[in-house]
């Protein structure tokens, strides 16, 4: 079925980390960093200094056995070669230069207050008891989820980086593009 679409939507995806992976406080630092918001690598480039996207970011979703990463630009479709290869490159020169100690920091900060006000709520109060065991088999305190945050280093951060972007990637471009 075709529909008239102004945008285009460009993920570039590979395989990830399980849930039960021990670097997945390392990714979580990783995805704030490249893609986790209005200061993340991606929107910066992209959006903030190229003017080529509405939105982009890095996802990763944890499973059982395995899990994705990924990341996103929604553009105009004129754009969308552009935006692709930027994405990909974006991941590339993370995996190779890693991240500064300023990102380390600010992606730390963020994901610990995160950790901290989603306490608050009493859904994801829920959620993080049944996800602990139902997925990871234990229950962290809070101040043990927070140690393991403020463990990663950026040399964790980096090598990480380079075994995501070392994966086989799939692209989906959606949108406008005629036959």
């Amino acid at each position: 079925m075709r529909r008239a679409v102004e945008q285009a939507n460009v993920v570039i995806g590979s395989t990830g980390i399980s849930a039960t992976d021990d670097r997945r406080f390392t990714l979580s630092v990783l995805n704030a960093v490249l893609g986790g918001g209005m200061s993340s690598r991606l929107f910066q480039e992209i959006r903030e200094k190229r003017g080529l996207a509405y939105s982009t970011y890095s996802f990763a979703s944890a499973h059982g056995g395995l899990g994705t990463f990924g990341l996103y630009a929604g553009c105009a479709p004129a754009k969308v070669d552009q935006v692709t290869k930027i994405l990909g490159e974006e991941l590339d020169r993370f995996a190779d230069g890693g991240i500064t100690d300023a990102e380390l920091q600010r992606s730390v900060g963020q994901l610990s207050g995160g950790l901290v006000l989603g306490l608050e709520d009493s859904g994801s109060r829920m959620s993080r008891l049944g996800k602990a065991e139902l997925v990871y088999g234990e229950l962290m305190t809070l101040e043990e989820s927070l140690e393991r945050i403020r463990a990663v280093t950026a040399d964790d951060v980096r090598e990480l980086a380079a075994d995501l972007a070392s994966r086989p990637r799939s692209v989906v471009r959606v949108g406008p593009f005629g036959d």
